[in-house]
């Protein structure tokens, strides 16, 4: 138990929606409405901040996860470590503008934490930048070259953004990957460099089905991927871990496979969310929702009412 994990209950509920280039900046109608195609950098400073913060308010949510990268070597604020590394310069891979940084100073306006979500395989689909970080073969495991470059650039971001980062949810830290406790340790102590009481999560089962599991590497709350929101913690605490459930609202589209990352609709009523988010809530655990975000800060609609709802009879 600690001030961290429960003001991180505390909070009920929050919002996490996937940032990137494919979605936001693609050619899917659903995800990018507004047909618009931009570069990377032009993308990143389109979005609005305080919209983003105003309709977080208003739906209640008590903090929100953004993603930094995922797959790709796009990332959404600026990292020296990663140009020197890979020899890109500013703005061909990491944004110019800070995303996080002015996310922070919107959501704080309204006591919303920030979250941050990383991944332990890199940039794996730009094979060129992930051979440079160390990576020759993304479906190798890992090389302590990789593990040194990837966590400098976790570092840089950790040691800028501070205790402005509530936590952390690091994605892919698979064992067929070679993860283990030691090589993890290399993500941890970049991330307690910048905030010692930050909470750290490791996504090493993907989206697992039945009671909730603790990573086998130490970690302050457990990932909770689910594809849907059925599962009910038994306890506060998983192996001294806080529980946690995270899934996608959204509807899977036919001929998907998955869960329903960063789609649209709603999965679920505003009855039942409101009601499995309570038994959540009185188990020890909070829930976090995966919506839809467009490029412009605005969430997808329906979605957002529902939230709005149950952020209203919480």
């Amino acid at each position: 138990m600690s001030e961290a994990t429960d003001r991180f209950l505390a909070k009920k509920f929050g919002v996490f929606s996937h940032y990137l280039d494919g979605i936001q900046n693609g050619g899917d109608i659903r995800r990018n409405p507004s047909g618009k195609r931009t570069g990377w950098n032009e993308l990143v400073n389109e979005l609005d901040a305080e919209k983003l913060a105003f309709s977080l308010n208003k739906m209640g949510a008590g903090y929100f996860f953004i993603t930094l990268m995922q797959g790709t070597a796009q990332l959404c604020a600026p990292n020296s470590a990663f140009d020197r590394i890979c020899g890109t310069k500013p703005g061909e891979a990491c944004s110019t503008r800070d995303l996080p940084a002015d996310l922070y100073d919107a959501l704080s306006k309204y006591d919303i934490d920030l979250f941050l979500y990383y991944t332990g395989d890199g940039p794996h689909l730009t094979p060129v930048i992930n051979e440079l970080m160390g990576m020759p073969d993304p479906c190798i495991p890992v090389t302590e070259k990789f593990l040194t470059n990837w966590s400098e650039v976790l570092r840089e971001y950790s040691e800028r953004y501070g205790d402005k980062v509530k936590g952390w949810w690091i994605d892919g830290c698979y064992g067929w990957l070679g993860y283990n406790e030691k090589n993890l340790a290399y993500y941890d102590h970049a991330i307690k460099s910048g905030n010692p009481d930050a909470l750290v999560a490791y996504n090493y089962a993907g989206a697992a089905e039945g009671p909730l599991v603790r990573s086998p590497y130490p970690e302050e709350y457990v990932a909770g991927e689910r594809n849907d929101f059925i599962c009910i913690p038994q306890d506060r605490y998983i192996g001294g871990a806080q529980a946690h459930v995270f899934a996608p609202l959204g509807v899977l589209p036919e001929g998907y496979g998955g869960g329903a990352w960063a789609f649209p609709g709603t999965k679920r009523d505003r009855e039942y969310m409101l009601d499995y988010i309570k038994k959540v809530n009185a188990a020890g655990a909070p829930v976090t929702v995966d919506i839809v975000l467009y490029r412009d800060g605005s969430f997808e609609p329906e979605q957002e009412k529902l939230l709005t709802y149950v952020g209203t009879h919480l």
